[in-house]
Formats: structure tokens, C-alpha cells, sequence
């Protein structure tokens, strides 16, 4: 089943090409009451609705450094300190768009927007401290997260060894088109994954190369506590802009269109504006990092 979000908070599931409305309130209320929700009796067809964000987790669990190709390309080019493959922060739920949903273009923040075409697990059910065995039951589906990151600000919050407010600026959390339910996923860890910014393609790879299973990887951020409706992701593939040999030949621009595709689970689709397609004021910008105190 996909479960989508529509027309401003409604909630459905896809009959082909046809949205069939759930009488709930959010997709984690779906989660929350264990999917047991009638239908309203409305059917639109899908190209009439407007699909927004699938859902608005109360905890979105972030992984770094899950995927081999990935973990070794950061490391030929010495973009970064040793990322522990198990390593977690926390996104900002704030910072979510959905399919189609502009990518705002902060260009008084960044000079280096990066793309990563990432496998978003949702929690289906509330628990904590338990093991691998135990993870399969916590795991109700599956989407598509594109983290968007502003590598030039993600270099200096490196030093510290954190980074976050390089990838939780607004708009940078793009995920969708819908949650696919993980009936419908025979094997999560044999997925083909690609991402194109106008056509071209820039990100390629396979589930297949996840250094820690997806069992693994709930069980063991566990220990924090999972809601229904959470999400954890887990890295991106090889390919991102930051590690090409020239990256400002690849870095995000106003006008380009993204597509991040993972086989079984659907197609986001998202877009870059400038910052004045957005706001009315000058561009944002910090002195925080220029300060010497």
C-alpha cells in the first residue's frame, strides 16, 4: 500500500490512480492507532490532488556514513574527519518539504548545495531497547529522503566533529512522493537507487551496499526511544558533488530539478528556486562562523 498526504493535511492510500481518503487525521495518526482507519467514501483521481510531505515524524533519526562507496569516496579526497558508520542526529522536522515543493536557495548561507539521495525507514509502532530480531515488527514502510546539504558550512561544524545546521535549514528535508508499506518491498537491502539533477545522472548505487543492516540500524538507536511514525534513514550512496574534481560544476543552483528515485518506492521530485522566489527580504546571513570569540 502507499499512503500519501494530499490537498493540505488529508490523508489516503493509492488505488492506482485513484486517492482513496482515510478518516484520520495525520499518517502518524494512521501509525499510532495500528492502520486500523475506515475510508471517508471519497475517491479523487491522483493527477487532481496536490501531494504534500507523506508525514511529519516526532523524531526523524539521521545516519551518516551507512554506505561503503559513500564512506570511501569521503575519505579518498579527505573532505571530512572518520565518519563512524553508526553515527546519528537528529533532523529538523521543521526543514520538511514534500514531492514537487521548491528547495529555497539560502545564497547569504551557502555557496555549496549538495545533494544525497537517502532510503527513509518509518517506524510503525512505539518502542525501545530492543535488538535486531525485534526490528522487523517496528518497521511499517519506506520513502525517499533527498538531505540537502550546504557542505562549505558542514566543513566548518566539522572541526567539532557535529554536523546539523548544514542540513536542517528550511526546505532541506525533502522526502516522499508517499510511504510505501513494507509488504510491498520483498527485500529492503536489494534496492537500485539513482538520483538526476536535470536529467543527468549524478548519484547511483544499491541498498545492497549498507554497511549496517536495516535491522541493526533500528534496533540500535532503539535505546532513544521510537514513535509511531518516526523515521530513520540511512546515508546516501557514492556520487554527492562535494567529492567530484570539480564541485561547482555539480553543486545545486536555482533552476535545477532534482529526481531521486529508489526502486520500489517512487520518484521525488524537487526543484531550486532563489531566495527572492521565496521571501521579500535580502538573503539571510550569520557573522556566527566570521567571529573569533
Amino acid at each position: 500500500m502507499k499512503l500519501v498526504t494530499f490537498d493540505g493535511g488529508r490523508v489516503g492510500r493509492l488505488d492506482g490512480d485513484t486517492v482513496v481518503e482515510l478518516a484520520c487525521g495525520s499518517t502518524r495518526e494512521y501509525f499510532e492507532r495500528g492502520g486500523r482507519i475506515a475510508e471517508t467514501g471519497e475517491r479523487l483521481p491522483l493527477d487532481r490532488v496536490r501531494l504534500n510531505a507523506p508525514i511529519v515524524p516526532k523524531k526523524f533519526f539521521h545516519t551518516a556514513g551507512n554506505f561503503a562507496d559513500h564512506h570511501q569516496e569521503l575519505q579518498a579526497v579527505n573532505w571530512s574527519h572518520p565518519v563512524h558508520k553508526g553515527i546519528v542526529f537528529f533532523q529538523n522536522v521543521d526543514a520538511i518539504i514534500g514531492p514537487d515543493d521548491a528547495i529555497v536557495y539560502p545564497e547569504g548561507l551557502t555557496k555549496e548545495l549538495d545533494y544525497e539521495l537517502e532510503l527513509g525507514v518509518v517506524i510503525g509502532r512505539s518502542g525501545k531497547f530492543f535488538g535486531p530480531e525485534e526490528a522487523e515488527d517496528h518497521i511499517a514502510g519506506y520513502l525517499v529522503f533527498n538531505d540537502i546539504t550546504a557542505r562549505d558550512i558542514q566543513r566548518r561544524e566539522m572541526q567539532s566533529g557535529v554536523f546539523s545546521f548544514s542540513k536542517a535549514i528550511d526546505t532541506f528535508c525533502p522526502i516522499g512522493p508517499w510511504i510505501v508499506t513494507k509488504d510491498e518491498i520483498p527485500d529492503p537491502h536489494a534496492l537500485a537507487m539513482e538520483l538526476r539533477v536535470n536529467g543527468e545522472v549524478r548519484q547511483r548505487g544499491n541498498t545492497s551496499q549498507l554497511l549496517i543492516s536495516l535491522p541493526h540500524l533500528v534496533a540500535h538507536h532503539s535505546a532513544q526511544g521510537y514513535s509511531a511514525g518516526d523515521i530513520i534513514t540511512t546515508g546516501t550512496i557514492s556520487g554527492v558533488a562535494a567529492v567530484q574534481p570539480d564541485p561547482f560544476a555539480c553543486y545545486l543552483r536555482p533552476g535545477d530539478r532534482i529526481e531521486a528515485e529508489i526502486e520500489g518506492v517512487g520518484v521525488l521530485r524537487n526543484h531550486v528556486v532563489p531566495w527572492s522566489d521565496a521571501h521579500d527580504t535580502p538573503p539571510y546571513s550569520t557573522d556566527l562562523y566570521s567571529s573569533t570569540s
